[in-house]
């Protein structure tokens, strides 16, 4: 026999429904009221299974007020194919905010889904492309997903994937391919086995691996920090690489690809327009400048693909969405007399180092890398200038002049959105004595340099010692800081003499040397502590998400790239944040030469132009070339005479010709990015829109409040004790619920939880599908189902009100649908659920059917005056004799509700009559009735 997909069997001793993946010989069910956990195949040769029906309530099991509303909500609740517009919000484990759905929205209109999600840092990238994906794979739409991210993101993104979307992703990386390999058959690609992979971008770029990668590319792409795949100006190296890999897959018409970062434009046109190019073809001739009448249609049809926008465009969109307030302030030291005197030496060898003639070229860049990392080491710390004094530079096994130069941004500057140089953190070396016609006295003075700087550490380091003054000032406030270090010898040097100075408060370092998995482990660590603070390399710097357990970021060392600057702050200063305030610490020398540079020229024209234009925009040239034309400045120019403070810090005379062209183009390009946020912040998606489409999706499901007043309803009725705290908090006590109720809870007796984000780590975060909801959704449900049982959410009952003047009936319906879609002469079919309140006044055969308004009032309807049990049990009986009166409006609410569904399905994926896809809905009669309660008139309102 043939049991069509939604509907009711019998097997095993219960009832379940039939799921779309089913086949011939193989049922795939859920069990009745069960959850996806329970999901069972059973093979029909096998075993017995046949049609179910299901029954009417019994009207000898009567319960109370609560039961309707109870049971109504467990059973959206425990929905996991959801009738609402969208078919993956009953999937996620979080509830979006209505800007959210602006992307989603957007990208439903195109075919394929080609986007580009360029929101402010913070704002929720993650969750747009993921909900994005998820939307697309519960539609049927896709089979495949593929992130590809930097390394030490991928298991985040599998974290988030999996917490939040329900989306199972194995992680593809250099350290695990071969394990993975392993379970793939001969000629089989990993990418064949794993239906949904992380993938780092790195790791798959290689020319070896991109093409297997192409050829068996998943349905749809998503690419985190996609500004680092652009085009690179040689025909060489990792970013050469990643746009080859990139541009491959885009260039396949019907794959689905998102785009996400929070840099769009790097500063450079050509590199924007490439990355929109993945996109649409035509994109890459945009022109410059995008405002004026003529341009209208070229603007029209880029916001299609593209969506940017910042903070202040959705705070207070549709509902308010709260971003910590971020207090910053600058903080100096200056160097101790034996700092100075060591900084002064090593500048003047700096000097001499890149003065002394050489006929290699080669050789001169060498030294010059040189001279620029035992600078910025020293400026660092001690131990950072240590390790840098005692080791041979890197650059010096360099073969030509490129590959030194390459070497030596990696291991000295802040590459900007270079995945590979994420994790240069260790100190780079500056001993090239070997070019040296006196070797053994060139070492001999590195050697010297070493032994000064290791005697200034401690209390001969003033810059340590203000800082730890300054990190005290921060916890006494009560706040969590994280400690940015650029190199891995001065983190753990300053973690060091943290734990010396802090007493009572757990002090960690994190930096590249620890795999990523290592990182999350000891933050996590760490975040159990009641004072802490973590001391960190820019390892942390990018796309891990610190907001819960750190309030605050103290720029140890100066970044010099302003836009890494950014991304330091931005672990912090999210959404999600717990505090109502972040503090950010900018620190630096004023008499180092380095700092104030750095700080004077870049960071804070980059503050500046954000805090007058709303919007982050990267140098417009190449930072590195900034940076050497500072120092060359610095070296160069001026060791034939002495330079005065004023004139280093404040710049006047270094650099100043170069540094007013680089103004003046950074502001142009700021004041293009900000007619390009007002254009791209996507006012098209009107908000009546969005709200629509929000409304009807919580209707469907339940939105966050109904899961609030749901659970604690539930657990107080099981004899919990719930009090509610301050902040939204409560605090649940389910020592005296029955042990069947605590057996399936997966939580301890005693426990603290929220329902809005943000929460505190000792707070646990309920939303729809946590466990603990799903699990108390699906006992109430079994429990009604059960007749056996006496559960507090019954399926038939009786009450006095005076909310009605006359006998009212209300049912409680499940109705069954599967939408079927048609493509090239090929059906997919969907199954979707509804649950509907529906109320009538009088007797069956002549009932007056109330609106629905109507109908969710009564359901809060409380009992004016007990009921006789066997007057309540000869009142159901009556609606229950008659039921047959009621069965063909139901049939026909079935029909008119299946219509609504179908447009709803059609209205938000536009893109459908593009393909010319036919649609339609099969409503599987009869519905289920899940409960009928009766409200009886009070005897004065009679």
């Amino acid at each position: 026999m043939d049991f069509a997909v939604g509907s009711l069997v019998e097997a095993r001793g219960r009832e379940w429904v039939v799921l779309p993946e089913s086949k011939d010989n193989l049922l795939v069910l859920r069990p009745l009221g069960g959850t996806d956990d329970e999901i069972a195949g059973i093979y029909l040769p096998l075993e017995t299974v046949k049609p179910a029906q299901f029954d009417l309530p019994d009207p000898a099991q009567i319960g109370d007020h609560r039961s309707c509303r109870m049971l109504r909500d467990a059973v959206r609740l425990g929905f996991r194919a959801s009738a609402g517009p969208f078919r993956s919000f009953a999937q996620l484990a979080v509830e979006p905010r209505p800007y959210q759905l602006v992307p989603l929205l957007m990208a439903l209109r195109l075919d394929p889904v080609k986007m580009l999600i360029a929101d402010d840092v913070g704002v929720g990238k993650t969750i747009e492309a993921c909900l994005l994906a998820r939307e697309l794979l519960d539609r049927g739409e896709i089979q495949r997903i593929g992130v590809l991210c930097p390394p030490h993101l991928a298991e985040q993104w599998q974290k988030e994937m999996k917490d939040k979307f329900h989306i199972n992703a194995e992680l593809v990386l250099s350290s695990t391919a071969r394990r993975l390999e392993r379970n793939c058959g001969i000629n089989q690609s990993i990418f064949e086995v794993y239906p949904h992979v992380i993938v780092s971008t790195d790791y798959i770029k290689s020319d070896r691996r991109r093409d297997e990668f192409i050829r068996t590319c998943p349905d749809l792409i998503i690419v985190d920090e996609a500004h680092t795949c652009t085009f690179a100006d040689v025909n060489r190296g990792g970013r050469h690489q990643r746009y080859q890999l990139l541009k491959s897959i885009s260039e396949k018409p019907d794959r689905h690809l998102i785009l996400v970062t929070a840099t769009p434009h790097t500063g450079k046109d050509d590199a924007f327009r490439h990355l929109l190019s993945f996109l649409n073809s035509d994109f890459s001739n945009l022109p410059e400048d995008l405002t004026g009448k003529e341009h209208e249609s070229v603007r029209r049809n880029l916001s299609q693909y593209f969506v940017q926008r910042r903070r202040k465009d959705i705070e207070d969109y549709m509902e308010e969405t709260t971003f910590p307030t971020r207090k910053e302030r600058e903080e100096t030291y200056t160097l101790s007399p034996e700092y100075k005197k060591l900084f002064d030496r090593a500048l003047n060898y700096a000097r001499e180092m890149v003065s002394t003639s050489d006929k290699s070229r080669i050789h001169q860049r060498v030294r010059w890398w040189s001279a620029l990392a035992l600078l910025r080491s020293l400026a660092s710390s001690p131990d950072a200038a240590v390790a840098t004094l005692r080791s041979r530079a890197s650059t010096a096994d360099a073969d030509a002049i490129e590959d030194v130069d390459e070497i030596g941004r990696r291991t000295v500057l802040d590459m900007d959105g270079d995945e590979e140089a994420e994790m240069m953190d260790i100190a780079p070396g500056a001993d090239v004595s070997e070019f040296s016609p006196d070797e053994k006295r060139e070492r001999s003075r590195l050697l010297d340099m070493a032994r000064q700087a290791e005697k200034l550490r401690g209390n001969k380091d003033e810059k340590l010692k203000k800082a730890t003054g300054i990190i005290k000032e921060l916890l006494k406030d009560g706040f969590h800081p994280i400690v940015f270090c650029r190199f891995i010898a001065t983190a753990e040097y300053v973690a060091n003499e943290l734990r010396k100075s802090l007493s009572g408060v757990e002090v960690i370092a994190v930096t590249g040397k620890l795999p990523p998995k290592e990182r999350e482990l000891r933050v996590a660590k760490l975040g159990e502590s009641k004072k802490r603070v973590l001391v960190c390399t820019d390892c942390l710097s990018e796309g891990i998400n610190l907001q819960k357990k750190f309030d605050s970021v103290f720029h140890y060392d100066l970044t010099w790239n302003p836009t890494r600057h950014e991304q330091r702050e931005g672990r912090v200063d999210r959404f999600g944040q717990g505090s109502k305030e972040v503090r950010v610490v900018t620190y630096y020398g004023t008499d180092n030469q380095i700092d104030g540079i750095v700080l004077e020229v870049l960071i804070k024209k980059h503050k500046k132009i954000r805090s007058s234009t709303g919007i982050s925009v990267p140098v417009p040239v190449d930072t590195n070339q900034v940076i050497e034309a500072i120092f060359e400045g610095l070296l160069l120019r001026e060791k034939q005479r002495q330079v005065t403070q004023e004139q280093l810090f404040l710049f006047e005379d270094l650099f100043k010709p170069q540094k007013e062209e680089l103004y003046k183009e950074w502001e142009n390009v700021s004041e293009r990015e900000k007619r390009s946020h007002s254009m791209f912040a996507q006012r098209t998606i009107k908000v009546e829109e969005v709200a629509k489409e929000l409304e009807a999706v919580r209707e469907a499901i339940g939105s966050g409040v109904n899961v609030s007043s749901f659970l604690r309803q539930v657990l107080e009725a099981h004899g919990a004790v719930v009090k509610q705290q301050n902040n939204g908090v409560y605090e649940f006590d389910l020592t005296e619920t029955p042990p069947g109720l605590r057996d399936v809870l997966p939580c301890p007796v005693k426990f603290k939880a929220r329902f809005e984000l943000p929460v505190h780590d000792d707070i646990l975060y309920l939303n729809r599908t946590h466990p603990i909801v799903e699990a108390a959704a699906s006992y109430v449900m079994d429990t009604a189902l059960d007749p056996l049982s006496n559960c507090v959410a019954q399926r038939a009952g009786v009450i006095r009100t005076d909310l009605v003047k006359r006998r009212t009936t209300v049912m409680l319906v499940r109705f069954r649908y599967h939408i079927v879609t048609a493509y090239n002469e090929k059906e997919k079919t969907l199954l979707a659920e509804d649950c509907q309140t529906i109320a009538f006044a009088g007797a069956p055969n002549n009932a007056e059917w109330l609106p629905g308004n109507e109908v969710e009032n009564l359901l809060g309807a409380k009992p004016d005056i007990n009921i006789q049990p066997d007057v309540a049990r000869h009142q159901l009986q009556r609606i229950l004799d008659n039921f047959d009166e009621l069965r063909p409006h139901l049939d026909e609410i079935a029909k008119i509700r299946g219509e609504e569904l179908l447009n709803a399905h059609r209205r938000v994926r536009r893109a459908s009559r593009i393909k010319n896809v036919r649609h339609r809905i099969e409503p599987k009669l009869p519905p289920d009735i899940l409960g009928l309660y009766v409200y009886l008139p009070s005897p004065e309102g009679a």
